[in-house]
């Protein structure tokens, strides 16, 4: 895994670039010490497996950079590959997921210095989740991101919880 400054920008970008991270570190951290069996394992009726929240985290943040960036997605999923966003497929490795991971992490920490103001604001994509011809910002985006990851850390504790007993705080 990849190791982060432990210095904080103190203005907002640096602010909620650290709410991101933490998240994304809790997430990764649910991993340590796990096989790739484990990390694949069901341990609940629900479908999530440590290993598929890492992939669907990281390929959520990339569709997140690319709307931002207002290109197009390398990794958009369709009807048919969707099921494929939650779980590692042949070939795929954690390792492999979590260095893509970290590239991503690279990126939007780059734009997101880059642009001029986290006012900034980009479309949401038609879907039937959003109110149409909606605009967010890039603060939104950031705040989005931070929620999207906690709920899925909080998720990836139950899971490895149920596998072996560890947990994240304790």
């Amino acid at each position: 895994m990849a190791q982060l400054s432990t210095e904080v920008a103190g203005d907002e970008r640096g602010t909620l670039l650290a709410f991101v991270e933490a998240q994304r570190t809790a997430i990764r951290e649910t991993l340590l010490g796990m096989s790739e069996e484990q990390a694949a394992s069901r341990s609940s009726a629900s479908e999530l497996t440590l290993s598929g929240v890492l992939k669907h985290v990281a390929e959520v943040e990339l569709n997140w950079l690319r709307l931002a960036q207002q290109r197009p997605n390398e990794r958009q999923r369709t009807q048919e590959t969707w099921g494929e966003m939650f779980r590692l497929v042949e070939g795929e490795s954690i390792p492999d997921v979590l260095a893509f991971w970290d590239g991503i992490r690279q990126e939007t920490e780059a734009f997101i210095a880059a642009v001029p103001s986290l006012d900034d604001s980009f479309p949401l994509p038609p879907a039937p989740w959003f109110p149409k011809d909606t605009k967010v910002s890039m603060r939104w985006m950031l705040l989005h991101l931070v929620e999207e990851f906690a709920r899925h850390a909080g998720h990836a504790d139950i899971v490895r919880e149920s596998i072996d007993g560890t947990k994240a705080m304790g």
